[in-house]
Parts: structure tokens; C-alpha cells; sequence
């Protein structure tokens, strides 16, 4: 996808001028001020052209409006009323560039041409060191990507809201934790995440809150700071929160109207100020419908929701995050000069991706590791990879009449072990290989499915064969 400029100008013919001055661009037009509000926050572009006299409202007016929605837009403003007076007064405010009409489109073409490569250069920098400007980078090219962009411009401007990230497994919600936490007034201070799902409650509450010198047997004997006062003034992301047991829940919505916190075995309350922001890839409304979530603490955290397209439904996204991640990979794993083939490329596009970009990840490293050469071909990168189908028994018959889904024991078979590995591969079956997906068709959560994939390894399946993988 291509740069994408708006130019906002109630002069039908000055539209027309800039769209033909600029034929390898995506150009969206606005005639007025309400227009060009509507059509940044559907578009998102990356650079505005802005008319200083519109039918309802001038330039300047604007300007705020439309930072308002994206506060690193670059503004070029335009108008037929120039003096030295209204220049000074836009460049204070704000504005990238100052053109008076009638201008001539060469000069218009370097101002817009300087800009643009202004920012591919960020870009480049990103993709080459990760890290732009010191804050994380979400290489995108997608329009829905632009629109989650935007959320997280506007919401770390207000450092307090709570924050919900919502997404499947894979779509990299903590790193828009992170690119919240770093674009905000907080970003001096600790970014600090644990994962809900990874712990037992007794040890997820003492991580948390920190906990009083003997509070319970083999506690530190000085006590421990939890993570919310080790992240003053800071962000706290709580992945998975939609694993955090109930008992936990209660404390947290207390935190989140309180603003303080009480140690496991302490009386006093502890003010904090920090920012909270969770993420989950489960349904939260299913999951207080199910009585397994308060709703009270859904409404708390769901202050400024922020839902993570798959990758699936960003395809522009697909190569861009896959040049970005050989860029790097390629360097840490010693072979700098790997390049994607043509066909690789397209079959990168034309893959579903059900892991999202953590799949995308994996598989441009198996494809730097095992590319013979420099090019990449699509065998290397193994994007058909498939649990296989529990085997059938030896009664066809019988297993044909059975309903979808269904499954068999092989007659004699008595061994706990054996059966539940049996089961936990037909869920991984069923869902792809994706655990969170299969934990939840097992009743579990997905840290006891690790458990379980653990603690069946070696056991003898019987006819399970061998579905049981890391495929997610």
C-alpha cells in the first residue's frame, strides 16, 4: 500500500490539480472541515493538505481537530490570504509547512516528497533496529492497523485511561501495551507485565501486590514489592486477565477505584499511581455471561477498548512485518544478506496465518535457517503445517457411525494417562493446534494445558498419535 495524502479544499478544481500532481499516490479528497474530520479517522492518512479558508471553519481552527485524532499528522497549510502574521502564527501551532496560492506543483511535490520521505526514513529505522525514536514499532501499512494507530496516539495522551487490548493469540497486544506506555507522559517511568494465566493465585496475588516478611511460609523474610508499586508512575499490563481467578478480580477492581494497594499479609493501604492495561483473547462479555468474570471489573477495564485485527484480515500488513522481521533475524542469526524469492513472497500473502505474526515470526526464521542460499523459497518457511488426524480403530464401521468429533478408547484400555493424552490431542486437533483455543474446548486454562502436554510427553498414546505439539 502506498502513501496516502488528504487534501482538504473547498475549490473543486485545486482537488483535481493535486490528485493529477501526484499519480503514484493515494490521494482522498474533503471539501470541507467536518469532511476531512470524517475522513482522518476513517483513513488515517500520512500527510494532510490544508486549506486555511473552508465553509466551515479556517485552517487553523482545524488544526487541533485533527491532532486530536492522530497528534503526529503532518499538516501542510494552504491559502490564498498569506502574511507574515498568519505563517509564524500556523508554524507555532504546529503546522509541518506553509504554501500560499497560487502555488506551483514542483514546489508542492518537494514539500510533499520531503515529508513522506521523513517518515519512510522512521520507518526504516524501525525496521532496522526495532525500536523508533526509542518507542516500539507496529510496522503496518493496513487501514485497520492505522485506525489502531491512532487509538494508541490519543489514548497515551491521557495517561491515566484504562486500557483494553483485545485480539487472538499472536497479534502482538503487548506491544501495543508497550507503544502506549512509551508515547506517553509515563514512558520515563517502569512498563511492567505479567502474564494472568502463568500462575497459581496465591503466587499471581503475591506478584501483584507484593506481600509483608512472614506472610506465608517461604516468603522472603524481608517481604516483596508487587508489581504495581515496582511500576510507580508507570504502566502495569495484565495479559491474559481474563484467566485472573475471581477471589483476584475483587482485589483488582479495588485497585482500580482505590489507586492503592494492600501487601498479602498487610493492614495498610498503599496509593499508587499507575497506569493499568490488560489485554485477553477470549470473548470477556461470554466470559461474565458464564459467570466467570465480574462485571464490574469488565466496565473498569474496558474504559478504551482496543481490538488487534488478525492477520488474516490485514494481508498489506503480511510482507511488510515479514521484511521487518528478516531484516532482524537474518542479522542475529548470522546471515545478513537472506532475502525473500518472489514466490515465497506470494505464498506468504496467500497463507491464513492462524498464529497471526507469532506464526509469521517463526516461519521467516525456519526460512532463514533453512534456505540453502540467500533467497528464501517457500519450502523453507513450511507454511503447511497440520496436526494429523487421530487415527481411526480398527472398526471403521463402528468409528463412521460415531458423530463428528467423537472419540474412541481401543477396547482394554484403562490407563488414565493414555486416555486423557488421547483427548488433550483430539482438542489440539480440533482447534488448529492453537492451545488457547483447545484449552478452552478442555475446560482448562492454557498454563495447565502446558502442564498436562508436560506431564503426558512420553506416556504411551495408544492410538493417539502423534497430535501433541507446540503448535501454538
Amino acid at each position: 500500500m502506498s502513501d496516502t495524502i488528504l487534501v482538504v479544499d473547498d475549490e473543486a478544481s485545486i482537488r483535481r490539480a493535486i490528485v493529477k500532481a501526484f499519480p503514484d499516490i493515494q490521494v482522498l479528497e474533503a471539501s470541507s472541515l467536518a469532511e476531512a474530520l470524517e475522513k482522518t479517522q476513517e483513513g488515517y492518512p500520512d500527510l494532510v493538505l490544508l486549506d486555511q479558508q473552508l465553509p466551515d471553519g479556517t485552517g487553523l481552527e482545524a488544526l487541533s481537530r485533527l491532532r486530536s485524532i492522530d497528534p503526529e499528522l503532518p499538516i501542510v497549510l494552504l491559502t490564498g490570504h498569506g502574511s507574515t502574521d498568519l505563517a509564524v502564527d500556523a508554524l507555532k501551532q504546529g503546522v509541518s509547512d506553509y504554501i500560499e496560492k497560487p502555488f506551483k506543483l514542483e514546489r508542492l511535490r518537494l514539500t510533499v516528497g520531503g515529508l513522506l520521505e521523513r517518515q519512510d526514513l522512521g520507518r526504516q529505522v524501525a525496521r532496522l533496529s526495532g525500536v523508533a525514536r526509542g518507542r516500539t514499532q507496529l510496522v503496518h501499512q493496513s487501514a485497520s492497523m492505522k485506525r489502531v494507530m491512532g487509538l494508541i496516539k490519543r489514548v497515551a495522551a491521557v495517561p491515566v485511561t484504562t486500557v483494553l487490548i483485545q485480539g487472538e493469540s499472536g497479534v502482538g497486544k503487548e506491544l501495543v501495551a508497550k507503544a502506549i506506555h512509551e508515547r506517553s507522559s509515563r514512558s520515563k517511568s517502569p512498563f511492567v507485565a505479567i502474564n494472568c494465566a502463568a500462575l497459581s493465585e496465591n503466587l499471581l496475588e503475591a506478584e501483584l501486590f507484593g506481600y509483608e516478611r512472614g506472610a506465608f511460609t517461604g516468603a522472603d523474610a524481608k517481604g516483596k514489592l508487587g508489581l504495581f508499586q515496582a511500576a510507580e508512575g508507570g504502566t502495569v499490563f495484565l495479559d491474559e486477565v481474563g484467566e485472573m481467578p475471581l477471589n483476584l478480580q475483587t482485589k483488582l477492581l479495588r485497585v482500580l477505584q482505590e489507586r492503592c494497594v494492600r501487601r498479602v499479609g498487610g493492614l495498610d493501604d498503599i496509593p499508587v499511581d499507575v497506569r493499568v492495561v490488560a489485554a485477553t483473547n477470549r470473548d470477556l462479555r461470554e466470559e461474565v455471561a458464564a459467570g466467570r468474570f465480574r462485571t464490574d471489573l469488565y466496565y473498569r477495564l474496558r474504559v478504551v477498548p482496543i481490538l488487534v485485527p488478525p492477520l488474516r484480515e490485514r494481508p498489506a500488513d503480511i510482507l511488510p512485518i515479514a521484511e521487518s522481521l528478516l531484516t532482524r533475524l537474518s542479522s542475529e542469526l548470522g546471515r545478513p544478506s537472506m532475502r525473500l524469492s518472489e514466490d515465497a513472497r506470494q505464498a506468504m500473502e496467500a497463507y491464513a496465518w492462524p498464529g497471526n505474526v507469532r506464526e509469521l515470526a517463526n516461519a521467516v526464521e525456519r526460512g532463514v535457517i533453512a534456505a540453502a542460499d540467500e533467497v528464501i523459497l517457500p519450502d523453507d518457511l513450511i507454511l503447511d503445517e497440520t496436526l494429523p488426524s487421530p487415527q481411526p480403530s480398527d472398526d471403521a464401521a463402528a468409528t463412521q457411525a460415531l458423530p463428528p468429533g467423537s472419540l474412541v478408547i481401543p477396547p482394554g484400555e484403562r490407563n488414565l494417562a493414555a486416555i486423557e493424552r488421547m483427548v488433550v490431542a483430539a482438542a489440539l486437533h480440533e482447534s488448529g493446534g492453537q492451545k488457547s483455543r483447545a484449552a478452552d474446548l478442555l475446560g482448562i486454562n492454557r498454563t495447565t494445558l502446558y502442564n498436562k502436554l508436560k506431564d503426558l510427553e512420553g506416556v504411551s498414546s495408544n492410538g493417539a498419535g502423534d497430535g501433541v505439539s507446540d503448535g501454538d
